[in-house]
């Protein structure tokens, strides 16, 4: 049976070369697996706005994006990441073909409305058409994909990538949704919980055990259940046996997040 796995990565183990190089040999070592990439770029951005003299504001863990900063953030996630991404894998014999939100309107959006606030350039999915990511797994090719999307009339709008990945998650029908992060999992009192319901993810929440970035990522956690994706896993990266162990069920790190 095949497996088809969504991966988002971010962390301190994709800063470098050698960690796409570990995820290659991982690829290349998994039969029978189809695999999407989306990246963030959260550091290279805000990096990015500070030498344009552009101030950075975060709410919620999601980035306020205006009219002077979209460019910017276009420019870094679609255009110097991928780039590096696809070149880094595509060296270790892997196939890939690069692409954003907007190619073939991946993720069609409009203006992100929440808690009453002006996000300016952020978007809320409200269409994924995924025929282009299909084609490229029916051809062999691993996707990378950057969440910057598009609205109505053309309009560029950046999307949090825990959001779009949930999303793309749900509409590619993918087996497992796979959050890679500088954390081993989710932590209650020191100790990574193995296994969460949402109901008891959302008691976390609610008594401010997990909190600031990991809120945002278990809301993109609980979409993608909610849209009839069977697991969602929080881990760090553990080298080139990370995705065969997580197949075959064998890894004894990380949190797997279920419906029930």
């Amino acid at each position: 049976m095949t497996s088809r796995l969504l991966v988002k990565i971010g962390g301190r183990a994709f800063e470098g070369e050698q960690g796409f190089k570990e995820l290659a040999t991982a690829i290349k070592s998994c039969r029978k697996l189809e695999l999407i990439l989306v990246h963030g770029g959260g550091a290279e951005i805000s990096q990015a706005l500070k030498d344009a003299g552009r101030q950075t504001r975060f709410i919620d863990g999601i980035r306020l994006t205006q009219a002077e900063d979209i460019k910017i953030v276009e420019d870094v996630l679609s255009g110097t990441i991928n780039q590096r991404i696809a070149a880094w894998i595509g060296a270790n014999d892997i196939a890939c073909q690069r692409m954003s939100g907007r190619t073939e309107n991946l993720f069609l959006v409009e203006p992100l409305t929440r808690s009453g606030l002006n996000w300016g350039y952020v978007g809320q999915i409200k269409q994924v058409n995924p025929g282009v990511v299909l084609e490229a797994l029916e051809a062999g090719k691993v996707p990378i994909i950057s969440p910057i999307s598009i609205d109505e009339s053309g309009a560029s709008y950046n999307v949090n990538a825990d959001s779009a990945a949930a999303a793309l998650a749900a509409a590619a029908r993918c087996t497992d949704l796979v959050f890679i992060t500088d954390v081993p999992g989710v932590l209650v009192r020191e100790q990574i919980q193995s296994s969460l319901t949402v109901e008891q993810a959302q008691a976390l929440i609610a008594d401010g055990t997990i909190k600031g970035g990991m809120v945002a990522k278990m809301e993109s956690a609980f979409e993608a259940l909610a849209n009839k994706v069977p697991r969602v896993h929080i881990i760090q990266w553990q080298g080139p046996d990370t995705l065969s162990d997580m197949i075959g069920r064998q890894f004894s790190s990380g949190t797997v997040l279920h419906s029930n």
